[in-house]
């Protein structure tokens, strides 16, 4: 079974307000636009994602996003984030009245294709269904089969208003990177956590190398093999610095996942250059 997906998205200057204490006005815009861009990219992955429709008024998000392969509407109602997801449902069951439709949140910058996958593969089994997020208190994904309205009511405590509606909470483990949406500092450190994708990580690494987060030595997971516990690190710069056992054990770490931020302390130059720790960064 494959699926169709909307995504909302709100103008980029307008969104993630709460995120301006951690990354300011300046940079807050570009970490929305990577959070949906990773997130879009990551569905788009997923075997059972047939096609992604974006919903936003934010004509170059909107541009940089079917450039990834999303069709993208605008936000014709302009009432809201519910009525902007009835929207895009109706105009994506207008293309594909036979497959079943989810309504996935744009700042997921974690997701990983295959937890996606079985989130809606357990949905599948409901008429409607949603997934709540992180902190238990509202949705980062509400599906619905084929021929089912979508009725969103997404917002302050949506957990609680989607599971009043009729939809089937989804009681998953193992899918943390699509539970884990970003509206704070807090948000994006678990999210750091999970392992980022590629341009939430490139954002990310503007973000901690300036003022009050900048740190000694910052790199970004680029492999990991957990047999051998080594793999190699990505300097902001590009530059590839290889890890051995010592040097992950060293950190106290127990995974890693490429695209995740770490902070490491090296030994020799040039060719030689190695990785003598490799731990998590926290901001």
């Amino acid at each position: 079974m494959q699926w169709t997906l909307v995504i909302p998205l709100k103008p980029l200057a307008l969104a993630k307000s709460r995120l301006a204490d951690t990354a300011g006005d300046a940079l807050r815009p570009g970490l929305a636009l990577a959070f949906a861009e990773d997130t879009v990219a990551a569905a788009l992955a997923c075997a059972a994602v047939r096609d992604v429709v974006v919903v936003t008024d934010d004509v170059p998000a909107g541009s940089a996003l079917a450039a990834l392969g999303a069709r993208v509407v605008p936000d014709e109602p302009r009432a809201g984030l519910n009525a902007a997801l009835a929207h895009a449902a109706a105009h994506a069951r207008a293309v594909r009245p036979e497959t079943p439709l989810a309504a996935l949140n744009a700042d997921l910058p974690a997701l990983r294709p295959p937890e996606l996958g079985r989130v809606l593969d357990a949905a599948a089994e409901f008429p409607r269904a949603f997934l709540p997020d992180a902190a238990a208190i509202g949705t980062t994904l509400l599906a619905v089969a084929a021929g089912r309205e979508l009725l969103p009511v997404f917002g302050t405590d949506s957990r609680v208003r989607h599971r009043a509606s009729g939809a089937t909470e989804l009681r998953l483990t193992a899918v943390d990177s699509v539970r884990q949406d970003v509206d704070t500092g807090d948000d994006l450190r678990a999210a750091l956590a999970l392992g980022l994708g590629p341009r939430t990580a490139a954002a990310a690494a503007r973000l901690l190398g300036i003022g009050q987060y900048a740190a000694a030595m910052q790199a970004t997971a680029y492999t990991y093999d957990p047999d051998s516990r080594s793999g190699q690190v990505l300097l902001d710069d590009g530059t590839p610095v290889p890890f051995d056992a010592p040097a992950f054990d060293a950190g106290g770490l127990r995974l890693l996942r490429p695209g995740q931020r770490v902070r490491i302390e090296t030994e020799g130059e040039g060719d030689s250059r190695r990785a003598v720790l490799v731990t998590l960064h926290t901001f």
